[in-house]
């Protein structure tokens, strides 16, 4: 069953963001993860979001959960820290 990683990210420092960008792509590639969207700016119907909204599907569970723990994600998710305030979120699909 597909899995989503849902972030909503502000950016904090868009150079080191946009090289988060190049290594978190890497790696979620690598995971046999795919952008389902990417920085994109929602139209709210209820409540408030003023963040841009990241969507990745990954085959299953254990594979995202891996990839989060991952060598080849590490440089990226210490460089997120400064780069970027974000909530990340992992949603099981729907069978």
């Amino acid at each position: 069953m597909s899995v989503y990683v849902i972030s909503e990210v502000e950016i904090l420092d868009e150079t080191a963001a946009q090289r988060y960008r190049e290594l978190a792509q890497a790696s979620i590639t690598g995971y046999q993860g795919r952008y389902l969207a990417r920085g994109a700016t929602p139209t709210v119907l209820e409540g408030v979001c003023d963040k841009r909204v990241v969507l990745v599907e990954f085959p299953d569970r254990e594979t995202a959960e891996r990839w989060y723990a991952s060598a080849e994600y590490a440089e990226a998710l210490e460089l997120s820290k400064t780069a970027l305030r974000r909530r990340l979120l992992l949603v099981d699909g729907v069978a």
